[in-house]
């Protein structure tokens, strides 16, 4: 049988680059790209495409009926530093979106459901090194305490209803295909658009503030890996760590540097991103990935900034 994936959310940092992947894999006509905004040229007319808003219950209904999907992603989120602006927004979007996208997925026998949580999931007084997939999650922001009430809901509906959904707890992701989407970790995408237009960036987070980051091409592969893998050897039904690598300000624009030598990073300071970054996981241990269905980073931080660098040359 062949597969008909439906992504909703596509016009994303995510979804953007999911949805080539997923239609190189599957074929382009068998790939539904959905948001609630007008989509990028590649994703608008390299397939099908339609206008959902994932908190219209009919609008979404029809959509699942129309296209009868037997995979569905759902991407549609507002991120952590947008969400400490419209936390009222950003926990209906985020909650309310899901559950929506759970029942129809039970209504119509959708095969598998791909849902992203976040590192944001972690808070103060979670391990901050090496931070185990089981362990004290108290998350101090609307994006942190949406993402944990949508893992306990991911796993609820595997228990209740049977529904094959997956998850991983993305760290902050880095990738030059598109922008980022309003969170905490989006300096790390900035400083290479700056270092390359204007040859200096001024970072809103401290020059030693550690975060677990990700190359978006490792990113994109882990959740292929993940949703390819087979259903006995997914052994966790909330998310899953996804660990990537750890860095800092600092020691980003040190390796930028290497590169351009020219470049200069400065710190503005007082910006309330810190304080979300400072309840954060400084690395994350995703052993049980690794154990379960195989998962490998290929893409250090000197590997991932040479792609970043060179890539970026060629669209800005």
């Amino acid at each position: 049988m062949s597969e008909t994936i439906l992504v909703i959310g596509a016009n994303g940092q995510i979804g953007t680059e999911l949805v080539n992947a997923l239609r190189g894999v599957y074929g382009t006509e068998r790939v539904i790209a959905s948001d609630i905004n007008n989509p990028t040229y590649a994703i608008r007319y390299s397939g099908p495409f339609e206008f959902v808003n994932v908190l219209d219950k009919d609008n979404l209904h029809h959509i699942f009926q129309k296209y009868q999907p037997t995979q569905v992603y759902q991407l549609a989120a507002i991120l952590s530093a947008v969400g400490e602006q419209k936390p009222r927004m950003a926990w209906d979007l985020n909650m309310t979106g899901l559950i929506h996208v759970l029942d129809f997925a039970v209504e119509f026998g959708v095969k598998k459901v791909f849902w992203p949580s976040s590192i944001a999931v972690f808070g103060p007084h979670s391990p901050q090194y090496n931070t185990p997939q089981y362990c004290v999650m108290d998350p101090n922001t609307v994006y942190g305490f949406s993402k944990l009430a949508g893992e306990r809901w991911c796993e609820y509906y595997n228990r209740k209803h049977g529904l094959d959904v997956r998850s991983l707890r993305y760290p902050g992701l880095i990738g030059w295909r598109a922008n980022p989407g309003g969170g905490t970790t989006d300096y790390a995408v900035h400083i290479f658009h700056e270092a390359l237009k204007n040859g200096r960036y001024e970072s809103f987070l401290s020059a030693n503030t550690a975060l677990p980051m990700m190359y978006m091409d490792d990113a994109i592969r882990a959740t292929l890996t993940l949703m390819d893998a087979p259903a006995q050897q997914i052994c966790i039904r909330s998310s899953y760590n996804l660990g990537g690598i750890s860095f800092t300000p600092a020691q980003l624009a040190d390796e930028i540097k290497k590169h351009l030598p020219d470049f200069e990073i400065s710190y503005a300071g007082d910006d309330p991103r810190q304080a979300i970054a400072d309840s954060w996981p400084k690395s994350i241990d995703d052993s049980q990935a690794q154990t379960d269905w195989g998962w490998q980073l290929e893409f250090d931080l000197p590997k991932m900034t040479a792609d970043m660098l060179e890539n970026l040359k060629t669209v800005i």
